[in-house]
């Protein structure tokens, strides 16, 4: 059986990549706290789309979005933060504002780093949000997978969890992405938070064991695969702070014995030493082979939020470019890497700095 990715030659799509998901306002207090800031710096973020952002200004791919916003200075700010990224916004669902938000909003996200014995936290204001109120039906993925073309589509689990409705919207579109020979990629991202009021874990679960059957790169930590899929992780301690690959090996062949569709799985493997402080690695199962990034103890971050969604982009980069699943994991480490030492949720990392990282690179200045 061939499990290898069929990626769409480049010259038969408009799209290198597309992602479906809710992009929301970053409200950061720098190096504060939330309860008792004074003023805020302002970036975009949203799970899914920092992938495709990822993708089009550290990569060079040609990437679209599909989200909705409420048509209102807030919707348009996060439009502009869109064009300045670089990332199509042609597919936007545009929802008229009420002029006070009683039936439609624009997502906000206040988030804080942490440091030190302080973790990272976030406050996410999110209801009645344009992109939560989406239905089958309203997106022309004809259009976007069929008349357009599109070689790569993403997207995950913060987006499913958002209502009953975007769930049916992320299985229309991946079927639709599925029956026009686009690659799917999904990310768990499994958010307690989201899922607590509709059905906690057991919502969470048949939700995202049915939107499974239509992916072909999964990717997870170990509480996303667990929370999310009901894949038990055998071997980790309760705190994180051991991570033996052989446990995510084993929980790799399981998810692949449940879901035979998926041709890769991959994983990010932290352990949390402190805010600032985390072990961080991570292991791809594709063609057979389980290969694990170099490993990167007690690296330093600045900003942790985001990370896995860069790792996302550089694993889709690597595999998309070179098929293989060595040079996808360490591309998409070190691009994880690199953008948690930066502030927001989206990459400011180069090509050059990813390709200089992935191949053992040191942090001595460049000149």
């Amino acid at each position: 059986m061939d499990n290898s990715l069929k990626v769409k030659a480049a010259g038969d799509c408009r799209w290198d990549a597309a992602s479906l998901g809710e992009i929301m306002l970053r409200l950061d207090p720098g190096d504060g706290r939330i309860h008792t800031a004074r003023e805020f710096k302002v970036w975009e973020g949203g799970g899914e789309y920092n992938v495709v952002r990822g993708l089009r200004r550290c990569f060079g791919l040609r990437t679209t979005a599909v989200t909705a916003f409420a048509d209102n200075p807030v919707g348009r700010l996060v439009e502009d933060f869109m064009l300045q990224g670089g990332v199509d916004v042609s597919h936007v669902v545009w929802t008229p504002y009420d002029g006070i938000g009683r039936t439609v909003r624009n997502g906000l996200n206040f988030v804080e780093r942490g440091f030190g014995c302080r973790g990272a936290r976030s406050c996410a204001d999110r209801g009645l949000t344009a992109v939560s109120q989406l239905k089958p039906g309203m997106v022309d993925w004809e259009g976007l997978f069929g008349k357009e073309g599109v070689r790569w589509f993403h997207t995950g689990g913060i987006f499913a969890a958002l209502s009953e409705s975007t769930a049916e919207v992320a299985i229309e579109a991946l079927k639709a992405a599925k029956a026009h020979g686009t690659v799917t990629s999904y990310d768990l991202n499994y958010r307690a938070s989201l899922w607590k009021s509709i059905g906690g874990k057991a919502r969470a679960q048949e939700v995202n064991r049915e939107i499974a059957k239509c992916v072909d790169v999964m990717i997870g930590n170990e509480e996303d695969f667990t929370a999310a899929l009901g894949i038990e992780v055998e071997g980790v301690d309760a705190n994180l702070t051991t991570l033996p690959v052989e446990s995510f090996g084993r929980m790799i062949e399981r998810a692949r014995s449940e879901f035979p569709n998926f041709k890769a799985v991959a994983t990010t493997l932290r352990a949390v030493k402190s805010a600032t402080v985390n072990d961080w690695s991570a292991l791809c199962w594709y063609k057979g082979r389980l290969c694990l990034s170099a490993e990167r103890p007690g690296l330093e971050i600045y900003d942790r939020v985001g990370g896995g969604d860069s790792f996302a982009s550089g694993l889709v980069y690597g595999l998309m470019t070179f098929d293989d699943a060595e040079k996808a994991v360490n591309y998409g480490a070190a691009h994880g890497a690199l953008a948690m030492t930066t502030p927001g949720d989206t990459s400011m990392a180069t090509l050059a700095d990813v390709e200089k990282l992935a191949a053992g690179g040191s942090a001595r200045v460049d000149r």
